[in-house]
C-alpha cells in the first residue's frame, strides 16, 4: 500500500474511534497532499472508523482550485464535473467537502487536513454562543497545539458554498495574523484541523475536543476563567514551546 495512503487510513481510524466521539457514521473527512499536483481525499459515504484505501480518491489539486473560481456551482453541476478532476474516474466519487480540502491544502498551507464533528465542540458551536467561547485562550496546551487564534466561519451550505467562505476566512486570517490557522471552527457544523503532519492533524483535533470539554465544564461551574492575553502571547512565543510543538507533531 502507498505509504501516504496507509497513514491517511490510520489517521481516519484514529479520528473515527467510537469512544472519542469525534465522528460517527459517514461524518467527517480527511485528506493529504500526494504531491504539488494531486491529493487524496475521503470518498463520499465512507466511514472514518472503518475506511480502507479503497475509500479514498485521488484528485487533481489545480483542477479543483480552478473550479472554486466559479461564482456558483450547483450540486448537480459538481456531480457531473467529478470525473474531470479525478486521477482515476473509476474510483469512488470524492467527498462533497473536497473543495474545502483543496483550499486548506493550498491557501491554508496544510499538508494534512482532518474535518470532524466532535460532540463536545458541536455542543458549543451549535449553541447560542457559537464560536465565541473559543476566541479567548483557556489553557497553555490549547495554544501550543491549536494555535494562538482559531479561524471561524458561519454556517453555510456544505460543499462548494462552504469552500468559498472558507477561502475568504483563510485570506482574512493570513492578513490579520501573518500565518495560516491550525484550527478552523465551523458554526453549527464542526471543526477542521490544518496540519503539517498526520500526527499534527490528529493532535489539533483531539486538543480542540479537550478544549470544548473543558469549556463545557467551566460553564457548569460559573463560567470560564480565560487566560490573560499577555500570558497567552507569552506561551505562543516561548522557544521551549516551539520546540515542544515540533516534538509533538514529528516535524523537524
Amino acid at each position: 500500500m502507498n505509504e501516504l495512503l496507509h497513514s491517511l487510513v490510520t489517521l481516519s481510524h484514529e479520528l473515527g474511534r467510537e469512544e472519542r466521539a469525534l465522528a460517527i457514521l459517514g461524518e467527517g473527512n480527511t485528506s493529504a497532499l500526494a504531491s504539488d499536483k494531486t491529493f487524496w481525499v475521503k470518498a463520499s459515504g465512507s466511514q472514518l472508523g472503518t475506511i480502507s484505501p479503497a475509500g479514498f480518491t485521488e484528485v487533481h489539486l489545480d483542477a479543483i482550485l480552478e473550479l472554486t473560481e466559479h461564482q456558483y456551482l450547483s450540486p448537480e453541476e459538481v456531480q457531473a464535473l467529478w470525473p474531470q478532476v479525478m486521477v482515476d474516474p473509476q474510483q469512488k466519487r470524492p467527498s462533497v467537502e473536497t473543495f474545502m480540502h483543496a483550499l486548506c491544502l493550498s491557501e491554508g498551507q496544510a499538508r494534512w487536513v482532518a474535518h470532524t464533528h466532535p460532540i463536545a465542540c458541536n455542543a458549543i458551536l451549535c449553541s447560542r454562543l457559537g464560536a465565541d467561547p473559543f476566541l479567548r485562550p483557556l489553557f497553555p496546551d490549547g495554544i501550543v497545539v491549536c494555535g494562538r487564534h482559531p479561524a471561524v466561519v458561519p454556517y453555510v451550505d456544505p460543499g462548494f458554498t462552504l469552500a468559498k467562505v472558507v477561502r475568504a476566512e483563510l485570506r482574512r486570517y493570513q492578513d490579520a495574523h501573518g500565518a495560516s490557522p491550525k484550527l478552523l471552527l465551523m458554526v453549527n457544523h464542526g471543526i477542521t484541523a490544518l496540519g503539517q503532519t498526520m500526527q499534527e492533524a490528529l493532535n489539533i483535533t483531539r486538543m480542540a475536543d479537550k478544549w470544548a470539554r473543558t469549556l463545557l465544564g467551566t460553564y457548569a461551574l460559573g463560567g470560564p476563567a480565560f487566560m490573560p492575553e499577555n500570558e497567552a502571547t507569552r506561551i505562543d512565543s516561548r522557544p521551549d514551546e516551539h520546540y515542544r510543538r515540533s516534538q509533538l507533531t514529528g516535524a523537524s
